[in-house]
């Protein structure tokens, strides 16, 4: 029987929270054309039909939607050791447009070439099927918060969602500026920061260099 320290790295393995393991990562590049893009490159096209299946190296992108007139919704970024463009597998058009928002390295295979590579390695058809439950879910939240929670509501389960979780301080680790936040959740940016001047005037988080420290617990209401 496993013991469980197995069972924990098996379940870590399958957790679409963590990256790809750099093993998996070398091994389905290797299957792929290894590309570097500089930043701000349209990698997919929300409506294409394309077959490449990006595997983020090295950098971050951003998945995005967007309207005719040009607004946009921001529904995630990824960094290295995750992947976008799985959603094509099906043979179906993009549903979402994705670009790099720094230098960003990846090997960019076809879909003939991943469904190979799921069929030699289980272990990865496993993180992919988990990867797309998650982001069904992650999904399915946004569209919640969008329908029934103000902005405020918003931009507190969003820092809340970023920041490493624990009772004391707690520092988003990733930087964003006011329009990517209000980007994300469907916001202006005239909003995202009058909220966070008054957030910052309440001793609750501060803002330097982008960065967003949580001092104490948000409140439930603003």
């Amino acid at each position: 029987m496993p013991n469980a320290a197995s069972h924990k790295a098996a379940h870590a393995a399958f957790d679409p929270l963590v990256p790809l393991e750099e093993k998996t990562l070398r091994d389905i590049a290797a299957t792929g054309v290894v590309r570097t893009f500089p930043k701000n490159t349209v990698l997919i096209n929300e409506g294409d039909r394309s077959n490449s299946f990006f595997i983020i190296v090295s950098g971050r992108v951003r998945v995005y939607s967007s309207n005719p007139q040009g607004r946009e919704f921001v529904i995630d970024f990824h960094g290295p050791g995750e992947y976008v463009g799985e959603m094509a597998l099906d043979g179906s058009p993009r549903s979402a447009s994705v670009n790099t928002v720094e230098p960003t390295t990846c090997a960019v295979v076809n879909h003939a070439q991943v469904r190979e590579f799921l069929l030699e390695h289980p272990d990865f058809a496993e993180h992919l099927v988990r990867k797309l439950i998650h982001r069904i879910r992650v999904t399915t939240e946004n569209v919640k918060s969008l329908a029934l929670t103000d902005v405020y509501g918003r931009l507190a389960r969003l820092l809340n969602i970023l920041a490493p979780p624990g009772d004391g301080e707690r520092v988003i680790p990733e930087r964003m500026t006011q329009q990517e936040i209000a980007d994300r959740i469907g916001a202006s940016r005239d909003m995202i920061s009058k909220l966070l001047k008054d957030l910052v005037a309440g001793g609750y988080l501060s803002v330097n260099d982008r960065t967003i420290t949580l001092h104490k617990r948000l409140p439930s209401g603003w």
